[in-house]
């Protein structure tokens, strides 16, 4: 059956009217739409540039279309929105393509999803905000907070918290960092080969590979169209993981022969590297409440050629009834609000709310606290998670701490690279990584030891 033929924008702005009027994920929208059309490398790549720019800079865009097109958003439908949004984005950020080409795309844009009054509407917008892109109407700097959540596009309530705990700059060097295209990161399965071994079997797939500095497993990769395609990926060389996160297996240091739980597990890109890190000797009881997810454990496993992980279904508030001081070592990778890995969501800053920050730390201590109790004495706990706020990290660990008098904090320098060292002369036992620090993503990590008395 022959695919329909669309150009990137057109794409682009099916994507953008889906997610907004379905509340569809980006991600899952993009998949389904480029299986869809497939279209060419170039406009593959381009279609997604569109797509995750805008979501992110939709802030920005917002405040632009408000001061130029003299009506209400809300008075607009959803496709005409989308293609204001689509449009001035290109003009902001995409020097590369032509002005001249953006308004007459977008006015063709109008009129296929309007009448010839929308397209005309479109057009002046467009050519308006064109004639003025160097003194656009940004907010007063004195209203830091407003200022900031137009020009680098967050909620304004991320935007007061960061510079209440991190001051101007650093808050702007976040925001910054959330608005890139992060790097497409990958774990090389040593089990079945050595990192130049990979990056030699993708350079002949045509993909360029490149040491990470941070993870000794770590590659970053560019110039790949789908990953699922290449025989590097079907024969489980490698599995998908940020450097970051990969820091979480050399932090807990499994050893081969072990008894591990990995208490939140799927999809499995931690725990599959517990199990390259136990060369595949040892049990690993792979825990995670949803089955549909605990399956993406068990692929992942099969594809890597892992043998020692044993999945289950279960709620980790309640793993101490199973386990009761019977591992050697556990993970608790728990659920969190996200907020380090907005650039790899661009959608999910506009769902998040501060309640979302607050009602997950009841849960996490709670797993915490029973995923502990399943240590043996003098076993070892990483508590991790993929925040950038205090509440869930060291707030948590802090809470856990005071209740429970027969654990404390583990130092961590020996297990880190040099690069992350300089951070444990400040917090020993904890580590923050910000986005804006490594290019990675922004994650927590802590080491436990319980007491052996």
């Amino acid at each position: 059956m022959q695919k329909s033929k669309k150009g990137a924008r057109e794409i682009a702005l099916e994507i953008l009217h889906g997610v907004e009027t379905k509340e569809s994920y980006s991600n899952l929208e993009l998949n389904f739409l480029l299986e869809k059309y497939n279209p060419s490398r170039v406009e593959r790549g381009l279609t997604t540039e569109l797509v995750y720019g805008v979501l992110r800079r939709r802030n920005t865009l917002d405040w632009l279309i408000e001061n130029f097109a003299q009506r209400s958003l809300n008075r607009m439908t959803p496709w005409i929105r989308n293609i204001l949004r689509l449009s001035i984005y290109q003009l902001l950020f995409l020097e590369r393509i032509p002005i001249s080409a953006v308004c007459n795309e977008g006015v063709e844009l109008a009129k296929k999803r309007g009448h010839l009054g929308v397209s005309k509407f479109v057009n002046g917008v467009l050519r308006n905000i064109a004639r003025n892109l160097d003194s656009l109407p940004w907010p007063e700097e004195e209203d830091l907070v407003n200022y900031i959540s137009i020009r680098y596009s967050h909620p304004s309530w991320m935007i007061a918290r960061w510079l209440q705990r991190l001051g101007k700059e650093e808050t702007i060097r976040l925001c910054q960092a959330n608005n890139l295209n992060p790097p497409l990161t990958i774990r090389v399965n040593n089990l079945k080969t050595s990192r130049q071994e990979l990056i030699d079997l993708l350079d002949k797939e045509g993909v360029i590979g490149e040491e990470s500095k941070l993870v000794t497993e770590g590659v970053r990769i560019q110039g790949v169209n789908s990953l699922k395609r290449l025989s590097a990926y079907q024969n489980g060389f490698f599995q998908v993981q940020d450097e970051s996160s990969m820091l979480v297996a050399h932090l807990l240091d499994p050893q081969p022969g072990e008894t591990i739980l990995d208490a939140c597990s799927a999809p499995g890109g931690k725990t599959t590297h517990l199990a390259q890190r136990m060369k595949n000797k040892g049990k690993i009881i792979a825990n995670d409440f949803y089955e549909h997810k605990i399956k993406l454990v068990r692929e992942a496993s099969q594809r890597l050629g892992i043998e020692i992980i044993e999945t289950r279904v279960g709620d980790a508030r309640n793993l101490h009834e199973s386990f009761n001081k019977q591992m050697d070592r556990v993970l608790v990778d728990a659920p969190c609000s996200g907020l380090g890995v907005l650039r790899r969501k661009p959608d999910a800053r506009w769902k998040k709310s501060p309640e979302d920050v607050q009602s997950l730390t009841g849960i996490q201590l709670d797993i915490l606290e029973s995923a502990a109790q399943c240590l043996k004495p003098g076993g070892i706990l990483v508590y991790s998670t993929c925040s950038i706020e205090p509440e869930e990290n060291t707030g948590v660990i802090q809470t856990f701490l005071e209740r429970n008098k027969d654990f404390q904090l583990g130092k961590l320098t020996e297990f880190l690279p040099k690069e992350l060292q300089i951070n444990q002369l400040e917090n020993p036992g904890y580590l923050q990584i910000y986005p804006q620090d490594y290019q990675t993503d922004g994650f927590f990590l802590s080491r436990l030891e319980r007491k052996r008395n």
